[in-house]
């Protein structure tokens, strides 16, 4: 069975971090590009980042360019978003995805076959 299980949200002050976790099991990791997307309070699902199976290509929303870091550990089949200096309009619902439908150096943008969903952890970010 293939789980994505996040972890690490939480509640912080306006310009505070908090990294989250994401990992996969049930398939092996490293077949798998990862995403990260967030669901605010009455907004729609957005893309936040993305990474390629080696680790080595990333992509970004503009929204998060130079703040959010994504990485991954294959030997701990984890991924991680690192958040710094967060705003009260990054407070969402945070949820790692997955896809095989990726070359092993090349990232998966927003309109990517990400076909498993974690179940999300929540971020809040107050003024």
């Amino acid at each position: 069975q293939v789980q994505l299980v996040e972890t690490g949200g939480g509640l912080v002050q306006g310009g505070g971090s908090l990294r989250l976790s994401c990992a996969l099991s049930g398939r092996t990791f490293i077949n798998y590009a990862m995403g990260w997307f967030r669901r605010a309070p009455e907004k729609e699902r957005e893309f936040v980042a993305s990474i390629s199976r080696s680790g080595d290509s990333t992509d970004y929303a503009d929204s998060v360019k130079g703040r959010f870091t994504i990485s991954r550990d294959n030997s701990k089949n984890t991924v991680y978003l690192q958040m710094n200096s967060l705003k009260p309009e990054d407070t969402a619902v945070y949820y790692c995805a997955a896809t095989a439908y990726a070359s092993y150096r090349d990232y998966v943008g927003p309109g990517g076959r990400y076909v498993y969903w974690g179940q999300g952890t929540l971020v809040t970010v107050s003024s």
